[in-house]
């Protein structure tokens, strides 16, 4: 991660994208048990298939952890001011997801120690297809 500077930025640059590996139940497992998130729609598939699904899906705050890694891969976590997503897809088993982000906003506000040069991000999450699965903001301090 390189130190980047408020000048340095502009409206329209985009972060590099993060793409991981396809969902899978071991990712789903490991990740219930690190949230504390058992619900059984992300673990069982008998269960799953009860409510009307073909199989489990990823948690939300699953692709919501990967794009604050698409963040925090992009400026320190001490930088980071507001996060917030909206989720708009499922991700299903096998799905390959890309976390991305765009610069739309260069702003200051008060921070900790005075005025703040800050920047305004839209991020998402889509699968390999294309289909977006969440959509969200987050603004950083530079």
């Amino acid at each position: 991660m390189s130190k980047l500077s408020f000048d340095q930025v502009k409206v329209g640059d985009t972060l590099p994208p993060l793409t991981l590996e396809p969902i899978n139940r071991t990712t789903l497992a490991l990740f219930a048990g690190a949230s504390n998130d058992h619900n059984a729609i992300h673990i069982d598939i008998d269960y799953a298939r009860k409510a009307g699904m073909p199989d489990v899906f990823a948690h939300g705050m699953l692709s919501m952890a990967y794009l604050g890694r698409l963040l925090t891969q992009w400026v320190d976590q001490r930088q980071l001011r507001q996060f917030g997503v909206r989720f708009v897809g499922i991700t299903h088993l096998g799905h390959r997801i890309t976390c991305s982000g765009r610069v739309v906003e260069k702003l200051e506000a008060d921070g900790p120690d005075g005025k703040e040069q800050r920047i305004r991000l839209e991020i998402q999450t889509a699968n390999q297809y294309g289909e977006t699965k969440i959509l969200g903001d987050a603004v950083v301090a530079l």
